[in-house]
């Protein structure tokens, strides 16, 4: 189920002590939600389960994040990323994600878990201006040419600093 949300200016703040945790299948369907998730997507755990992931992503997101994002955990490898979600109520939150893929016993990667706290203001800035930046390249581009249009800044900034995208997201 997908619910048409109206973004409104209103943020919601996480709590020092808030750590978000959900799971989802390989296809990004939400298999467990803690409270806090629930706290804070405004969603109930009947609501969530089952759903696409992606229900709360804020259009104010660059696509080119979540695909190096999935780009990074069906490689098997965790990813860190600066957050801007989306709740039913049209507020939004920005965590810091830590997502990592979940295996069996068999080392078979069966699905996906984050976490997600409280984030630095200061990454918080960065990362609001960064992707609004890559988000209007993104526009620019039109649908076919998004992704790669603002990958293009991403890849740009990371050489210039010398780093990968986690490092760089870590180093707020």
């Amino acid at each position: 189920m997908k619910y048409a949300i109206a973004p409104t200016a209103v943020e919601r703040k996480l709590r020092e002590d808030d750590f978000i945790v959900s799971k989802a299948d390989l296809q990004g369907h939400i298999t467990y939600g803690n409270r806090s998730f629930i706290e804070f997507s405004g969603y109930s755990e009947k609501e969530l389960i089952g759903v696409q992931h992606n229900m709360i992503r804020h259009p104010d997101m660059p696509r080119a994040v979540f695909q190096h994002l999935w780009d990074s955990i069906q490689a098997g490898q965790e990813c860190f990323a600066y957050v801007k979600n989306l709740a039913k109520d049209g507020s939004y939150y920005w965590a810091l994600a830590n997502v990592t893929p979940s295996y069996d016993h068999k080392r078979r990667v069966i699905g996906y878990f984050s976490v997600r706290r409280k984030p630095q203001d200061e990454g918080v800035r960065y990362f609001g201006d960064l992707y609004r930046t890559m988000l209007a390249a993104e526009q620019r581009a039109g649908p076919q040419a998004a992704i790669a249009a603002s990958t293009r800044i991403l890849d740009a900034l990371l050489a210039e600093r010398g780093a990968t995208y986690d490092q760089f997201v870590l180093s707020f």
